[in-house]
């Protein structure tokens, strides 16, 4: 069976998702695009050599006939609504970060697909498809370092631009981290305090920067997550889980050492896409086969609605400095099955 996919939205991550579902994936095929810039959309259709419809409005594709399953990645404030729209026509659809704006948005889709009584949503959180994340929480799982008690984390980037501000630290940088926490502890947060160092001198009048987030969770574990996106030196992703036996790593992505003019040295990576583009591969991949098998076991909605609550309280405590409750209702049995 050959998956039909529509994909809404054909800038950069559209483009590449287009890309390795025609190219580099299996059991599917882009029949369907759309964008608010449509002759861009045609260009892409054109340049990758796609049998592809092209719309003007991302309805259309979610109407088509032809579309099995859904691609979100348009502008950001247009997510809930093609979502919603997706669960209403009962069509699958994957859908990249964030879910909506504000909880209250990604509630509404909870509400909608729990109405709907069929798991129809994946949120486009990558990394727990990524190889690193998954020996990590293979050795959390099997309890190689007992009872984790403090997460040390870092999300480093070399630079950002001018329109990058102190709130998408949160929003735009840490939500990976709120997600991918909360799978490896398989724990909720309870609190969150957000502390600022002296900032870097590469900073802007706008950006904050460092900030160090500290976390609470239900169990009592202890989480600091580093947000440094003006580091200059590379992409770095760091997490050290220390357990009541033992520690544990997230593996540093795969590079050759070189031993040159009397130095020893690694490479350090200095683009996201090339850090998780693999994981990205993965994480298409399981949708489309968990589409086609008829069940969706990736990110779902209430994971999306839980990093957004989360990301609401650090917000906030951007702004008081002080310990703010991540105040998150308890999880709908729909998304314990």
């Amino acid at each position: 069976m050959t998956l039909k996919l529509g994909v809404i939205g054909t800038g950069a991550i559209g483009q590449e998702h287009i890309r390795r579902c025609s190219k580099v994936l299996q059991g599917t095929k882009v029949v369907a695009v759309s964008d608010i810039n449509i002759e861009g959309a045609k260009g892409v259709v054109s340049r990758l050599g796609l049998d592809a419809e092209v719309y003007a409005n991302g309805h259309d594709v979610i109407q088509s006939s032809d579309v099995d399953a859904l691609i979100i990645t348009s502008w950001d404030p247009t997510h809930e609504e093609y979502t919603l729209a997706a669960v209403a026509a009962g069509k699958p659809v994957f859908c990249e970060k964030p879910l909506a704006l504000t909880a209250e948005g990604c509630r509404r889709i909870v509400e909608a697909e729990i109405a709907h009584g069929k798991r129809l949503v994946q949120v486009g959180f990558m990394r727990p498809y990524d190889a690193g994340y998954r020996a990590l929480k293979q050795v959390i799982s099997n309890g190689d370092i007992g009872e984790p008690l403090m997460l040390h984390c870092a999300h480093r980037n070399p630079t950002v631009p001018e329109s990058y501000t102190t709130d998408m630290a949160i929003t735009s940088t840490l939500i990976h981290e709120l997600d991918v926490l909360r799978w490896l502890t398989e724990d909720d947060y309870k609190t969150v305090q957000v502390v600022f160092p002296c900032d870097t001198k590469n900073t802007h009048a706008k950006l904050r920067d460092p900030q160090i987030v500290l976390f609470e969770t239900q169990k009592g574990t202890r989480i600091d997550v580093e947000i440094f996106v003006n580091c200059v030196y590379g992409y770095d992703i760091q997490c050290e889980v220390v357990g009541e036996t033992g520690i544990a790593r997230l593996p540093e992505p795969a590079s050759v050492q070189l031993r040159k003019e009397a130095k020893l040295s690694t490479s350090i990576l200095t683009d996201w896409k090339d850090r998780f583009i693999d994981a990205y591969d993965v994480e298409l991949q399981a949708f489309i086969n968990d589409v086609t098998a008829g069940q969706l076991h990736g990110p779902s909605a209430w994971d999306g609605y839980a990093a957004s609550v989360a990301a609401d309280a650090c917000l906030k405590a951007q702004e008081s400095g002080a310990i703010e409750a991540v105040e998150l209702p308890p999880r709908p049995a729909f998304y314990s099955k």
